[in-house]
């Protein structure tokens, strides 16, 4: 562990591999956080998760006071400038601490020549702070969003896109959910008063609590001994539609990591449950989480398309369909995903997602419930999926989420809500 690592120069390589190598920021940070010291890991995602949210704005401000881009092997300084410009912007770390290490950030990429230019970039910008923020705030860019993916919710949401555009550009929330076999939710939340914290809680999640603001799970009472899980309140709806009891036979589809199958096991302690992923890393996740909460369940790396190589000719009572999505509904939490999605890659997911429902349907008793969910707010991946699928599958039927017309049951991000999700409950005739 190096004490004398430059956060702002770590920040900025961070930001380089997700935008030009297309990195996801969870298996690029977390490597980084493990040189550092505990006190400045906070800080290191804080730069990083706050650049990818505010990009088209910091690279506005660098094309504004810069004659030419940086390129080449000196590129890593753009990210650098970035790092200092969002200091300035967005933190409350003082003008002089944040210049300062953001300029000595040169030497540590050993460009010590280019000090002098960073503090030049981000002097001129203080000057004339007010004057190109007035610009930015009529630009384009102040949605802080792709062209593609605007033009998407626009089309989608004519009366709402600014609002979902807003909500994406905001820290998220920290929901918790209490685990229902150690304690009521009212119970644990008056475990959280007299631990010194306030929580909220929601009108539709019987488990879902709030934080007033967020914290370190190890200051929440009984996380340690499964009392408590972080997850997002509209995660947590999938089991309110999923009903799942105890004895029968349940999958979890797209498992990982797990947060879902361990919610399940929490309403059917007694249930037979198979969690499945196609990512054999990631379900070390799920291994993890059943850990922790103690609990038991088969877990099976497996492609949902091809059910007979993980499940044989098993059939499910029910079926959670978490499906591999586009994650436009949860950008607030991983900033990164406006940058890494592709406009293609929403026809390209929405195929898949019909060859992993055509698969797995199959697999589902008769009378027997299948929730299809996904964290996205696009109606190609959402209701226009169900709708296909219903009109191709006489033997599915809608059951409490929407219409045939327009089926399921889509949530937007809101600013103390739950992130941006879609739900729809079908049953097998």
């Amino acid at each position: 562990m190096n004490k004398k690592l430059n956060l702002r120069s770590m920040a900025a390589q961070a930001v380089e591999l997700v935008v030009e190598q297309g990195q996801s920021l969870s298996n690029v940070l977390p490597p980084l956080q493990q040189k550092i010291l505990d006190k400045d890991k906070a800080l290191l995602q804080e730069l990083c998760f706050g650049v990818l949210r505010t990009l088209p704005q910091l690279d506005w401000l660098i094309n504004k006071l810069m004659s030419r881009p940086m390129t080449g092997k000196q590129r890593t300084v753009h990210y650098l400038i970035m790092v200092g410009f969002y200091q300035l912007l967005h933190t409350r770390i003082p003008a002089h601490a944040a210049l300062a290490e953001t300029v000595e950030g040169a030497v540590a990429i050993k460009r010590p020549q280019l000090k002098g230019l960073i503090n030049g970039v981000l002097r001129q910008f203080q000057r004339q702070q007010e004057t190109l923020l007035a610009e930015f705030a009529a630009s384009e860019a102040r949605f802080l969003h792709p062209a593609w993916l605007l033009k998407r919710l626009q089309k989608a949401y004519p009366t709402r896109w600014e609002s979902i555009a807003e909500a994406n550009n905001q820290r998220p929330p920290m929901w918790l959910r209490v685990n229902r076999t150690h304690h009521t939710r009212d119970g644990w939340l008056a475990l959280l008063e007299e631990a010194g914290m306030k929580g909220f809680v929601h009108p539709d999640y019987p488990d879902a609590v709030r934080l007033e603001s967020p914290a370190p799970v190890h200051t929440l009472p009984g996380f340690d001994k499964g009392w408590v899980t972080v997850q997002d309140a509209s995660a947590q709806g999938c089991i309110a539609f999923l009903q799942p009891k105890n004895g029968e036979q349940i999958v979890d589809l797209c498992a990982a990591p797990g947060g879902k199958t361990t919610h399940i096991l929490e309403a059917a302690p007694e249930a037979a449950l198979l969690a499945v992923d196609i990512d054999e890393q990631r379900l070390s996740r799920v291994h993890d989480n059943l850990k922790r909460l103690g609990m038991q369940a088969t877990v099976k790396q497996g492609d949902g398309r091809y059910p007979t190589q993980w499940c044989g000719e098993q059939q499910f009572d029910r079926i959670l369909m978490d499906a591999p999505c586009s994650a436009t509904g949860v950008i607030r939490r991983h900033p990164d995903i406006k940058w890494l999605r592709r406009d293609r890659d929403i026809a390209e997911l929405a195929r898949l997602q019909a060859e992993i429902l055509d698969a797995i349907w199959p697999r589902l008793k008769p009378g027997g419930t299948l929730v299809y969910a996904t964290c996205s707010v696009l109606p190609e991946e959402n209701a226009q999926q169900i709708k296909a699928f219903l009109q191709r599958t006489a033997n599915a039927e809608l059951s409490e989420t929407g219409t045939p017309e327009q089926p399921g049951l889509q949530k937007l991000p809101g600013a103390e809500e739950g992130d941006g999700f879609f739900y729809a409950k079908l049953i097998k005739k």
